[in-house]
């Protein structure tokens, strides 16, 4: 196996204030794909810019894509980098019933959060997306404080409490690996078989949820992801698709 995808730059950094802020940062210079890894970030962040704790020896990095293809479909690379995560977990030695995924965007180490994925985008001017930003960040070396996460979230874990150890450059030349892989298959064969492995490894699929948007709760069964990777939740109102939200067990 090669030791890194072909065509993929791989910057690694001793220090920087965010991976996602690099990354946007050198966008725009890239010749193609290229990764960004930080070994300490000094102004983290994750979804809807809160911030991220970050303890010595875990992984943060991004990926800068020049996506290809309609607007609606750029989004999809947040279920690409899932599962791309969760086959770089597998690689490290981690049993595969210990993990699963949580919409749209976390991965589950025995129901514990591992790993996040935010997703940014540099519009083209256009109305279109000219580059794509994917930032990850998972618990290798230890878990933040449950104090410094919020309430009602899931509990963070760590590959290390269950004894794996690895460092974030061995990780992300695996990561790098698997990713390139899953985008692959995205590129090929469509949204489809992305789709239907995602779901085979969904975190509590079938069971009632909530789903916390800006405006209102809704609570019901997690049925599906449709074709767009909108989240089903059947409630008493019928179907409901829902585009983005925060996702509560």
């Amino acid at each position: 196996m090669a030791a890194w995808p072909q065509g993929v730059g791989r910057r690694v950094l001793a220090q920087t204030d965010s991976t996602m802020a690099e990354a946007a940062r050198m966008a725009r210079e890239l010749a193609g794909p290229e990764w960004v890894l930080a070994l300490d970030q000094t102004v983290a962040r994750g979804r809807r810019g809160r911030p991220w704790s970050m303890p010595a020896g875990n992984f943060a990095a991004s990926l800068t894509l020049q996506p290809q293809g309609p607007v609606d479909q750029v989004a999809l690379r947040s279920f690409v980098a899932a599962l791309a995560l969760r086959d770089a977990v597998l690689a490290v030695g981690c049993a595969a019933e210990r993990l699963s995924l949580k919409w749209p965007n976390d991965v589950l180490l025995d129901g514990g959060k591992l790993a996040g994925i935010l997703l940014e985008s540099l519009g083209d001017g256009r109305g279109g997306v000219s580059h794509l930003i994917i930032g990850i960040g998972v618990n290798l070396a230890a878990a933040p404080s449950p104090s410094e996460v919020e309430a009602y979230a899931l509990p963070p874990v760590a590959l290390a409490d269950i004894g794996i150890a690895t460092s974030p450059e061995k990780f992300l030349d695996v990561l790098a690996l698997a990713f390139a892989a899953r985008e692959e298959s995205l590129a090929t064969y469509g949204f489809g078989p992305t789709r239907t492995e995602w779901l085979s490894h969904a975190a509590r699929l079938g069971e009632v949820i909530t789903a916390r948007l800006p405006n209102e709760a809704i609570t019901g069964t997690f049925r599906d992801v449709d074709e767009t990777g909108n989240l089903i939740l059947e409630t008493p109102k019928g179907r409901r698709p829902i585009a983005a939200a925060e996702i509560f067990f």
